[in-house]
């Protein structure tokens, strides 16, 4: 094996002032990939994940509040709103009554430290480099958050590779190119690395409970977590049911070599497997990112590996410049979060229902949010509205119009159609939304031409307004 390019990607790592642990994962990772294992995870060593408790089952007692004062909430909030045509923390785009994620993050830690009486939970956010400045200012608002100490620590960087060679790539024309985020996976190096997993069992902290900044469904359950105090597992996850629309996303299923649960994302399963891999019925949990771990078997799991967790490697190929297909090609070594559940001998998954599992991943889920049919709870958590009788209305909208925030904002302003009577609401062409459209059944407002229609207030139900 030549390890030539190995010791000049450890050697830009520590240039760059990365963590012993961030080095250490990376050089896991790295000689993962030279000696030719790809992560993947064939169908013939894998069984269903059977024997996964429902929430409604584990969760029937609530602790008491004291348990707060040893749970620190951790939200992952590295992500910036590109998908949205927005160049800041996606965690800061505004969601409902002109409150932002972070406003509502924020407020439900508050609620339940004023509710309970108590000074936890603690918080803390794991930004990027991108993301900590914004993220920091917005939340001087609410100092009381912080409770005192840090709140936030940054996601590691490693090294882009060049596929045939291994090295680190240089690329003079934007060497901030030549970085890449290591995977949501990060979140165990950067804990260890930054010194904040000590500092977090030396003031009392006993639990995690870590989330999507973007998943406002992801609270922390107060059931839930005397299930898991309780329960003696090292590392719990959140699974829900899988639907035909989450075929193509990675599932929870167990080794058949040492029983232990796994995750397996699409990325790890051989293309002759693909078929079993989106068989819903087979595979039937997908990971919703929900994590509860017990600060001091997690400690001992870094301790032993070095300041890292050993986890499945994830090889994404691409270019060094995203936006130009001539650039060199390179590899970006990455990990899932949820992986580390086969890193732990006490392992286990609960079944929860899909409202703890409302990411906002395209403007269409924005709109969603933003329209009548969620209400925000005395808790501040965001809630499916009662009208909508257990099922949010599907919305699609025209990409080459709404894909981006400010084409979705130009068309709908402040105040988004009331959905709550609607099962389905399409926009296909240009629109402006007047206040006070109301939706119900289903509904497709539908313009061929290049110039904007208005849809006028009023009701629109089983309808389709053309223009």
């Amino acid at each position: 094996m030549n390890e030539r390019g190995l010791e000049l990607a450890l050697r830009k790592m520590r240039e760059a002032g990365l963590s012993g642990a961030a080095v250490s994962s990376f050089e896991r990772a790295w000689r993962q990939t030279a000696s030719g294992e790809t992560g993947l995870m064939p169908e013939a060593g894998l069984e269903s994940a059977g024997g996964i408790p429902a929430l409604a089952d584990a969760a029937s007692a609530s602790p008491a509040p004291s348990f707060l004062d040893r749970l620190c909430v951790i939200k992952l909030n590295g992500g910036l709103g590109t998908g949205m045509g927005l160049e800041r923390a996606k965690s800061l785009i505004r969601v409902k009554d002109g409150l932002t994620f972070l406003d509502l993050i924020a407020q439900q830690i508050l609620w339940m430290r004023e509710t309970h009486g108590t000074r936890g939970p603690k918080f803390l956010l794991m930004d990027s480099f991108s993301t900590s400045a914004d993220t920091v200012s917005f939340l001087a608002k609410y100092p009381e958050l912080a409770s005192g100490g840090a709140l936030d620590f940054l996601q590691n960087k490693v090294p882009k590779i060049l596929a045939d060679s291994l090295e680190p790539v240089e690329w003079a024309a934007a060497p901030d190119m030549e970085w890449c985020p290591p995977g949501h996976g990060d979140l165990y190096a950067a804990l260890s690395g930054s010194g904040l997993l000590d500092q977090l069992a030396a003031d009392g902290v006993e639990y995690l409970f870590v989330s999507n900044s973007d998943n406002l469904g992801a609270t922390a359950d107060p059931g839930l977590l005397a299930y898991f105090a309780g329960s003696g597992l090292s590392f719990l996850m959140e699974v829900a049911e899988r639907t035909s629309s989450d075929r193509k996303g990675g599932h929870l299923a167990r080794r058949m070599s040492d029983g232990r649960l796994v995750l397996r994302e699409v990325a790890q399963c051989p293309a002759e497997d693909m078929e079993t891999f989106q068989d819903i019925a087979r595979h039937r949990f997908f990971n919703t990112n929900n994590l509860w771990l017990r600060v001091s078997d997690l400690r001992a799991a870094l301790a032993e590996h070095g300041g890292s967790l050993p986890l499945p490697l994830i090889t994404n190929s691409k270019t060094v410049d995203p936006r130009d297909p001539g650039s060199p090609k390179v590899l970006q070594l990455e990990s899932a979060m949820g992986a580390a559940i086969e890193c732990f001998p006490r392992a286990g998954a609960v079944l929860v229902p899909r409202t703890r599992f409302s990411p906002v991943k395209t403007t269409s889920d924005l709109l969603v949010l933003r329209s009548d049919a969620y209400v925000v709870t005395r808790d501040r958590r965001l809630e499916l509205a009662p009208g909508c009788r257990g099922t949010p209305p599907e919305v699609v909208l025209d990409g080459d119009c709404y894909k981006l925030l400010p084409g979705l904002e130009a068309a709908f302003g402040e105040a988004a159609p009331s959905l709550c009577g609607c099962s389905r609401f399409e926009v296909h062409g240009p629109w402006l939304f007047e206040t006070g459209v109301v939706c119900g059944g289903a509904v497709r407002f539908v313009n061929d031409g290049g110039v904007p229609a208005r849809a006028r207030r009023g009701t629109y139900r089983d309808v389709t307004e053309s223009a």
